[in-house]
């Protein structure tokens, strides 16, 4: 497996926790604010590191659909 394959499995990895962490975000949204903030901040930590990995490896068929 090369590199790329490596990087495009990462990106996929932290795509599928960026996507939870956001839903997880949005269900705390009416019991803990805290929480939510908290899970929307390290949804946002993830997408820095999605959007590196789309810096360096260019994938066209990976989109967020959010």
């Amino acid at each position: 497996m090369n590199n790329s394959q490596k990087l495009l499995q990462k990106k996929d990895k932290l795509k599928q926790k960026y996507i939870q962490l956001i839903e997880d975000a949005y269900n705390f949204r009416q019991t803990d604010q805290a929480l939510s903030d908290l899970k929307e901040f390290e949804a946002t930590l993830i997408l820095n590191e999605i959007n590196k990995l789309m810096f360096v490896v260019r994938d066209t068929t990976f989109a967020l659909n959010v």
